[in-house]
């Protein structure tokens, strides 16, 4: 149940796959950066950051990293030609006029209806919620991607967020090391199998209710 980086490949290259030609796309911090580096070829997008940038790159080469150059995690990135630079409340404007066509987010728990926490864990010191309430609310598409179980082995997807909410029922696809699940109107569906997991690894891995089609793509 580890997640090294070529797992945290597998997932952000498998969440590119959902970004479609002149799409906004906002990236959370953690496996979602990682997204900008696996745009499938051909297709434009523009990767928006809350602190200011709209036209945010990969990552930099080790040693062409930029000090003034970051996302809004305070990690390194690019930037693509015609980039643009904002303040802040800009960016937040931006997010709240609906701009966003797609927000890729870590997460601590998502329900089977796509309630979402991943703010804050109860007892830790952390650094506030940032963007992603915003982000989660008014997105077209919230995209989750995350371990499958926290670190004591228990589902992160659940019937029900005992967490604080960062938002009601926004989570549309969860993408972790196991599966590729989409929240529906009748229930949270499995669409795909991450190899080397079997259904039965997924079912035995997930608190929440899984609706299990017939045919279910496996992703070698």
């Amino acid at each position: 149940m580890g997640m090294g980086k070529e797992i945290r490949d597998r997932i952000a290259k498998r969440a590119a796959q959902e970004l479609k030609d002149g799409m906004v796309v906002n990236l959370g911090i953690g496996i979602p950066t990682k997204v900008a580096d696996y745009v499938p070829e051909g297709t434009h997008v523009v990767f928006h950051a809350e602190n200011g940038i709209l036209g945010a790159g990969g990552g930099p080469s080790p040693g062409e990293e930029d000090a003034f150059l970051c996302n809004a995690g305070g990690y390194p990135i690019t930037i693509i030609n015609g980039a643009s630079y904002c303040d802040s409340a800009i960016a937040f404007a931006m997010i709240r006029r609906g701009c966003i066509d797609i927000t890729i987010l870590g997460a601590l728990e998502v329900s089977e209806r796509g309630d979402l926490a991943n703010w804050i864990v109860p007892g830790k010191r952390v650094a506030g919620i940032g963007g992603a309430m915003e982000l989660a609310q008014k997105a077209k598409k919230v995209i989750v991607l995350m371990n499958h179980v926290n670190r004591q082995g228990e589902s992160k997807v659940k019937k029900q967020c005992d967490l604080p909410l960062t938002a009601r029922e926004c989570v549309k696809l969860i993408i972790t090391e196991m599966a590729v699940m989409e929240v529906t109107d009748k229930g949270l569906l499995l669409k795909e199998i991450m190899s080397p997991y079997t259904v039965e690894d997924v079912v035995s891995h997930t608190e929440a209710s899984l609706l299990i089609p017939e045919n279910i793509s496996y992703i070698p």
